[in-house]
């Protein structure tokens, strides 16, 4: 009867133990399950509150931008108020909620603005005949100068062209950057693909991830018709012009550029020859790069900027903004 009872005892405790154990781990499931609630809404708020900030950054460059226009309506300098970049700067400096309410809010914000028209314009590769051969020859002298193969710059055009003349065939629809912007054809499938960022060259026979990466600062994709600003184009760009003009004799024109900025063609020559294509030396396109860290959440973008001919207005819109 003793050993019976004893038994039953301890298949009482056993018992008991495994309903505590089940019990506290419901119990901690719980605590998880509502930790990571807890956890998954706080990021969503930090992401929230960092495209927040991040388009009152827009904003901000907007307006510089707009009154870069209206100070300077025939010239855009690359060493221009709208050219000085924002270096990481505290926002909670700037928040008062922060001193009323005790919080700790790490916030950063950094970025810069770049001028659009200082690269190569990929779309001016094909007009609405084909491939423009003037064009075609700046491009070869840019890959040659950027240590690329020249070659290629024919089968980029002839790709360029070829999906232009289909989006001319479907009643000219924008795609997105802007009226006429073309695109390339895959290889293989020829079916042509919007040419929309340098990366979509890859589908181009010929160009590798490497070309690209070479390629991503000195070319754009614009509307077509858009020209390089001299008075902002790299030394690479700008020898690229030029028939017969080197990378170093470039870089003399630049260093020459920074005290007298060029307003027509009788002030840009080499050797007494005009550029190759049509030039501008004011700018109505540009790139805006912004990095905002909150906390443990952090989102970079670029977005594309366009502003009105200041003979119209001196409005500024952003044409994509695209997220890191």
């Amino acid at each position: 009867m003793s050993a019976t009872l004893h038994r039953q005892r301890g298949v009482a405790v056993v018992t008991a133990l495994l309903l505590t154990t089940l019990a506290v781990t419901i119990v901690a499931s719980l605590f998880w399950q509502q930790q990571v609630q807890v956890r998954s809404m706080e990021n969503q708020r930090l992401h929230l509150q960092t495209r927040w900030i991040l388009r009152g950054a827009l904003d901000w460059a907007r307006l510089i931008l707009q009154q870069e226009g209206r100070d300077s309506k025939l010239v855009t300098r690359a060493d221009g108020v709208w050219a000085t970049p924002l270096a990481e700067t505290r926002l909670d400096d700037y928040l008062e909620r922060e001193r009323q309410n005790n919080e700790t809010y790490d916030a950063t914000l950094s970025g810069q603005i770049y001028d659009a028209q200082a690269r190569y314009n990929l779309a001016n590769l094909a007009i609405a005949t084909g491939v423009d051969a003037e064009q075609v020859k700046v491009f070869g002298r840019l890959l040659r100068n950027l240590q690329l193969d020249e070659a290629l710059a024919m089968p980029v055009a002839q790709a360029v062209a070829r999906a232009r003349e289909k989006q001319l065939g479907d009643g000219g629809k924008d795609k997105g950057t802007g009226a006429g912007t073309p695109g390339v054809t895959s290889s293989g499938s020829g079916v042509p693909l919007d040419l929309l960022r340098v990366e979509d060259l890859l589908a181009v026979a010929g160009v590798t991830q490497q070309t690209v990466e070479r390629l991503r600062e000195f070319v754009i994709v614009l509307p077509v018709g858009v020209k390089v600003n001299v008075n902002t184009a790299r030394a690479e760009v700008l020898a690229a012009l030029f028939d017969s003009m080197s990378v170093s004799e470039a870089q003399s024109l630049v260093a020459r550029r920074k005290t007298n900025s060029w307003s027509d063609a009788a002030q840009i020559k080499f050797n007494g020859l005009d550029p190759a294509v049509p030039v501008v030396y004011r700018s109505d396109n540009f790139l805006v790069q912004s990095q905002v860290r909150l906390e443990r959440a952090a989102l970079e973008t670029w977005a594309l900027i366009r502003r009105q001919d200041p003979k119209v207005g001196t409005l500024t819109w952003p044409v994509w903004i695209r997220e890191l």
